[in-house]
């Protein structure tokens, strides 16, 4: 199994391919639903900041209303105080009850282009160029707020508006309201459910000018990345960052005058973002958990209408090609009719499948019973002539008739015991060369070296699977290879026994290798007929062999090496 799934198997299985095609084909839905996932997050991070914008102009509508109204009668003022001229005392009064009648503001006063207040609702002339919370927003001419820790008339706390005046193209001076910083941190406390932990105001130059706590406290709790001069331009801001303690916050800027005040809600992350992080979360994660879940039921829904039925019919049909074993149960009340359809036809064709190899097998078995039958008859007529040729040897006239007829007479006996081989062993395509050749020399030594020679014998036979087309040439060979060495043999020497020596042995890939070996005296040295050795010629052409014959000294050698293909050759009907 380890070894099938490093293979590839499981990657090149159904269940596999089809769960890569689901996946393919509910990607699209998956990818639709993170993008309007994330859609609905951002719709929902811009209210939740929508919202903290709101609640900060909420909680900033003392400071934002007290502010406009000063900017507004600042205008109003500048249009009526250039009236008086030189006269500072008409001008005094009218501002001392304009002061008056307001009820909001500590001092109102005008500010020369020198940067002298001699027209003021305190009736007394004052440098403010000379006090250095001023003289920044002097030197610019443009709109500012200055928070005065000691008012320099009042001498207390107070939130300075300071707006320019304007005669044609040049500076006319300034416009001065006052308001004291108590009563503008004395607004009701609104009806809400939420509240920032604080809520700054702060100017242009980046100075707090109010808080809901200690200053110490609120400069804490500002944002360590951002600075509040960064803010200032911007319409509205809603940023997450960290104050100085590392703790993470959420901050709300709301211009109340653009770019002169600002306001600013410091709120804790886990108060107003509790609400968005999850959906940001559930943006991504939901979709996946949707995807999966579509792809789990998909594939079981195919898995229970196809893939295991699929499977069983696999397993049924290797246990019949296996071992032929048909199948024991059915596909199932359940399984689709297509199924069902496709194991009937399995189970038919399996059936047809048994029959006919039941009825080749018989009919292979009738065959080979009937060559066996035919072999065995050939011995018997082969062995039935060689009784004949006996009773013809001991008739013959002259003893080399009778020699010849005895030659031949072998050569028919290592006929039939090719034949009774090949009737006697399980096949009828194959036979051991080394059994069939032990046997049939063994007939010739007993023949030709009866009891009591002097002749050493050693014989090996190893076992090599051998054609029946070349049984009978084989046999023959070895026959007139060993009658033509016990033909020759002798002595080598004096007090020397003589020899013969027979292997039988594999020789490289498909090929066998036959060897003699005899030793040759010298009374025995003489010429033959040659009758044998052109046998033996031809009968290894006719097993598409090599024979090779030489002298080594006083040892004749005879080697035969020839083909033997493990495959069996093809027999044509004709």
């Amino acid at each position: 199994m380890t070894g099938g799934f490093l293979d590839g198997d499981v990657f090149r299985g159904l269940a596999f391919r089809i769960l890569v095609f689901l996946s393919l084909a509910l990607l699209p839905f998956g990818l639709i639903a993170v993008v309007q996932t994330r859609e609905i997050a951002h719709q929902a991070q811009e209210s939740t900041e929508l919202s903290l914008l709101g609640l900060t102009e909420r909680f900033a509508n003392g400071e934002s209303s007290i502010v406009q109204k000063a900017f507004g009668a600042a205008d109003a003022l500048s249009a009526v105080v250039p009236l008086f001229g030189e006269d500072d005392a008409a001008c005094s009064a009218f501002l001392r009850a304009y002061q008056r009648d307001s009820g909001v503001y500590s001092m109102v006063g005008f500010i020369a282009p020198g940067g002298m207040m001699r027209c003021s609702s305190a009736g007394t002339a004052f440098d403010m160029a000379a006090y250095p919370d001023f003289d920044v927003v002097l030197s610019e001419g443009e709109p500012g707020i200055v928070l005065s820790r000691t008012g320099p008339i009042s001498q207390q706390a107070e939130l300075v508006m300071i707006n320019p005046v304007t005669t044609g193209d040049a500076s006319g001076g300034f416009m001065l309201l006052s308001v004291p910083l108590a009563t503008i941190r004395e607004h009701p406390d609104l009806p809400v459910s939420l509240a920032p932990s604080d809520l700054v105001t702060f100017n242009a130059s980046g100075d707090v000018l109010s808080s809901e706590r200690a200053r110490l406290v609120t400069q804490a709790d500002l944002p360590q990345n951002r600075s509040l001069t960064a803010l200032v331009g911007q319409s509205t801001a809603v940023f997450e960052d960290e104050n100085e303690a590392g703790a993470a916050r959420v901050y709300a800027v709301v211009p109340i005058v653009p770019d002169v005040f600002y306001a600013m809600s410091i709120w804790r992350q886990s108060d107003v973002l509790t609400s968005v992080s999850p959906r940001e979360t559930l943006s991504i994660f939901l979709p996946m958990l949707m995807w999966l879940a579509s792809l789990v039921v998909a594939f079981w829904s195919i898995n229970r209408l196809a893939i295991r039925y699929i499977r069983k019919l696999g397993r049924q049909m290797r246990l019949f090609a296996y071992n032929r074993a048909m199948p024991r149960t059915a596909m199932g009340p359940g399984a689709p009719r297509e199924f069902i359809d496709i194991q009937q036809a399995f189970m038919g064709m399996a059936e047809s499948i048994i029959r006919d190899e039941a009825s080749l097998e018989d009919s292979l078995r009738q065959k080979s019973i009937l060559l066996k039958e035919v072999h065995h008859r050939v011995k018997n007529n082969l062995q039935l002539i060689s009784s004949i040729m006996n009773m013809q040897i001991r008739r013959a006239p002259t003893e080399e008739a009778r020699r010849v007829l005895r030659r031949l007479q072998e050569r028919i006996l290592s006929l039939a015991t090719v034949h009774k081989n090949l009737y006697q062993t399980d096949g009828v395509d194959r036979v051991d060369a080394g059994e069939l050749m032990g046997e049939i020399i063994g007939q010739l030594l007993v023949v030709g070296l009866p009891a009591g020679s002097a002749v050493k014998v050693s014989q090996s036979y190893a076992s090599v699977a051998l054609d029946t087309d070349d049984a009978a040439p084989l046999t023959l060979l070895v026959s007139e290879a060993v009658t033509n060495a016990m033909k020759y043999i002798g002595e080598p020497q004096a007090g020397q026994q003589a020899r013969l020596d027979i292997r039988l042995e594999p020789s490289g890939e498909e090929h066998a290798l036959f060897t003699i070996r005899n030793t040759v005296g010298p009374a025995r040295d003489v010429d033959g007929t040659g009758l044998g050795s052109q046998l033996i010629n031809a009968f290894a052409r006719q097993l598409n062999g090599q024979i090779t014959s030489e002298r080594e000294g006083d040892v004749h050698v005879l080697t035969l090496r020839f083909p033997v293909p493990h495959r069996i050759k093809p027999v044509h009907d004709y």
